[in-house]
């Protein structure tokens, strides 16, 4: 049996509150305490908070047994998205050899997944809007999300350091939560709505 690349995770949940945070103010994994609106946790916040909207579209495929091999995708990302949020709350001297973290074969994986469901589905013609069915809402939302990590990661890098494939993850993650959305529909046999300008308020009264 091969060794693992990881630690596995070493917790003793017992006691869920402290008021050890009740200042405004909150631990990082090597110990030291910063404020709560701190970038580095807004950073890893959001990786918690996409977690929790890749879990959602991972908890709407299971309905549909053609969704099985997108669902197995998310659960991964799922896992993955927790060792990003494990490293980006460590700063670089109190990272240890062996703590959770994304690197390139997480980015690799998922470029390869974006090439293989892009293969099912038609060129675009017109941007997409999220709709026809609950798990491609539920991926877009992800995707924004996802987005959002990036730029606060992005952020944190000009003030602290920050791995480059944590960047490059997210960066690979929205561009697949984008295309998981499109395939969604296309394996349930669902048309994607499609951005129409003219279908605005605006437009209908002959604004232009």
């Amino acid at each position: 049996m091969s060794e693992k690349t990881y630690n596995d995770p070493r917790l003793a949940l017992n006691r869920i509150y402290t008021r050890t945070g009740d200042g405004g103010d909150t631990g990082l994994v090597g110990g030291q305490r910063v404020p709560k609106d701190n970038l580095r946790i807004e950073c890893y916040g959001t990786v918690d908070e996409l977690n929790s909207f890749v879990g959602m579209a991972r908890f709407s495929t299971l309905d549909s047994p053609v969704l099985n091999e997108l669902a197995a995708i998310l659960l991964r990302v799922q896992h993955e998205l927790f060792n990003l949020g494990s490293i980006l709350a460590t700063r670089p001297e109190d990272v240890h050899p062996k703590q959770p973290r994304v690197t390139g074969a997480e980015v690799d994986r998922l470029e390869r997944e974006i090439d293989r469901a892009n293969q099912d589905l038609e060129t675009l013609r017109s941007f997409v809007l999220p709709g026809g069915s609950r798990v491609n809402t539920e991926l877009h939302a992800a995707r924004t999300v996802c987005r959002r990590a990036e730029r606060v990661a992005v952020a944190l890098a000009r003030e602290e350091a920050v791995p480059e494939d944590a960047i490059r993850y997210l960066n690979r993650l929205s561009d697949a939560l984008f295309v998981w959305s499109r395939w969604a529909n296309f394996l349930l046999e669902i048309p994607e709505v499609l951005w129409e300008p003219n279908r605005a308020a605006s437009a209908e009264a002959g604004g232009y």
